[in-house]
């Protein structure tokens, strides 16, 4: 965050504007509208300042700048077509310690004046430092049309009863349900049409309708694998309903920066190589002991919750203890690795099932997700059943594997494969730090696996991918560095359907 976002009281207190052509015209009249007291300094006046002036909106200084004016000024703008002197105004408010807004320059600017979309009391202030007003603008445009104008009245009327919300209800969480009410239900349906009274009537009702306490409970979400744009729009809203976030060590920060600022973060996160079952206790107390409490318990885990976690154990001691809990899923490391890698995890020429599996055990004791073991030259009869049909593959075996955690067993993990029967030539991949901005992609195979990963450094967090269809990685990446090997010798083969002209018919 290159600048602090601050909303300013300015009423009552004197804002300098140096300038007064269209744009400082323009500038005015935010700050007018916002109830400061301003005074314009410049060598003439356009027209409309002027008409400001005469109906005493605004004092109008016509004289050259003074710093002596800032002097009585709690801002200033800057808003003249001389940079020199702008420059110098900017000088004389830093010496002076006031912000400063030199319009359309940032290089001069200690203050930026937003992109406004006002529903007041509620407002919503979109900056790009200065760098993009444009695209602040757009911004504001889209933002303007999900906005309906009823919501600044509601906001009014909560400022308003505010005070008899807090009485009403006490616990936080109760509150909150209610601000969700006066959202969703009939008060904004009646400040809607116009109906103010009616709206009152209806939020006074609810408050003083009796309510129980608050049932605490626990929501199981996967974080996905890094980026924030994974996460799903249930995982959004999980992470704004959360009292309490217990967080692993992957949950990025950038996927933590979108939940409420006041919900209480603890990382419990388990240390490689540290006391995972003492660890793990203390979750299963934590996710109990805030529940019981009456809170929303959000138990954030990276990836999917429920797969190579040990969200299954954390569930099974919640319904032991009687916590109510939802699951909401998450984007699993191995589709978002191989999705941002370039490396599809299955394919019709080169392979037809899918692995997933931990290296913490013997890659021969692990089971398959058989996705689709069919070839398109191997149809399925009506009555067949996945577990007859024969696989048929063009390249290697036809299988995918795809390891988690299986990093500090790199060398282990490659021979068990070798020993049991894959060639030493098989490809692989391995991404580190998947979807995110530092992600690193190591292609090589599995004889050189093991070395080149070492070579280069490679650490947790990050997938293994074995099979050929890791190959495709080097042709098809589109995100992050590519190590390793950069050309393939991949020809798929061409099957009797490609050849086959297509014709398009109305």
């Amino acid at each position: 965050m290159q600048h602090f976002p601050l909303f300013a009281d300015l009423h009552g207190r004197t804002v300098l504007v140096v300038g007064a052509g269209v744009v400082a015209d323009r500038k005015i009249s935010l700050l007018l509208s916002a109830g400061a007291q301003v005074v314009v300094g410049a060598h003439a006046a356009h027209p409309q300042v002027q008409a400001r002036a005469l109906a005493g909106q605004i004092e109008l200084r016509l004289a050259p700048f003074d710093p002596a004016w800032l002097d009585e000024a709690w801002l200033v703008i800057a808003a003249t077509n001389d940079r020199a002197l702008n420059q110098r105004i900017a000088q004389a408010a830093q010496a002076r310690r006031l912000f400063c807004n030199v319009v359309d320059d940032a290089a001069l600017s200690s203050a930026q004046v937003p992109a406004i979309v006002d529903r007041a009391p509620l407002t919503i202030a979109i900056s790009s430092g200065g760098s993009a007003p444009v695209i602040a603008r757009r911004l504001r445009e889209r933002i303007e049309t999900l906005l309906e104008p009823a919501l600044g009245p509601l906001a009014s009327l909560a400022r308003h009863k505010r005070q008899a919300i807090r009485q009403a209800r006490p616990q936080l969480r109760a509150r909150r349900a209610f601000y969700d009410w006066l959202m969703d239900g009939p008060v904004l349906g009646a400040l809607r049409r116009g109906q103010h009274q009616e709206a009152e009537a209806a939020l006074d009702q609810a408050l003083a309708q009796d309510t129980q306490a608050p049932v605490g409970k626990v929501l199981l979400v996967g974080a996905g694998p890094g980026d924030p744009g994974l996460l799903t729009l249930r995982g959004l809203r999980a992470l704004n309903e959360a009292d309490v976030i217990l967080s692993d060590r992957l949950v990025s920060p950038e996927v933590l920066a979108l939940a409420r600022r006041d919900a209480q973060v603890l990382d419990v996160g388990k240390a490689i190589g540290g006391p995972h079952e003492d660890t793990q206790a203390r979750i299963h107390a934590l996710m109990v002991h805030h529940a019981r409490q009456g809170r929303c318990v959000v138990r954030l885990k990276g990836g999917d919750p429920l797969v190579f976690g040990r969200g299954g154990e954390e569930l099974q001691y919640l319904q032991r203890h009687g916590i109510a809990y939802e699951v909401v899923p998450g984007i699993t490391a191995a589709l978002a690795c191989g999705a941002y890698a370039g490396i599809p995890l299955t394919h019709r020429d080169h392979a037809q099932s899918l692995t997933l599996a931990t290296a913490h055990r013997r890659a021969s004791t692990t089971k398959s997700i058989v996705l689709s073991p069919v070839t398109r030259n191997h149809p399925v009869a009506p009555d067949s059943s996945l577990d007859t049909i024969e696989e048929v593959t063009t390249t290697g075996d036809g299988h995918t594997r795809v390891y988690y955690m299986g990093i500090g067993r790199l060398p282990s993990l490659c021979q068990q494969l070798l020993n049991d029967g894959l060639t030493a030539t098989t490809p692989c991949a391995i991404v580190e730090n998947g979807s995110r901005s530092n992600q690193r992609v190591l292609h090589a195979t599995l004889q050189t696996l093991a070395t080149q990963a070492q070579a280069q450094a490679i650490a947790s967090p990050a997938l293994i991918i074995v099979g050929e269809v890791s190959r495709l990685g080097a042709q098809l990446h589109w995100f992050g560095q590519t190590l390793g090997l950069k050309t393939l010798d991949l020809q798929p083969p061409q099957q009797q359907l490609d050849n086959q002209p297509y014709s398009l018919q109305a």
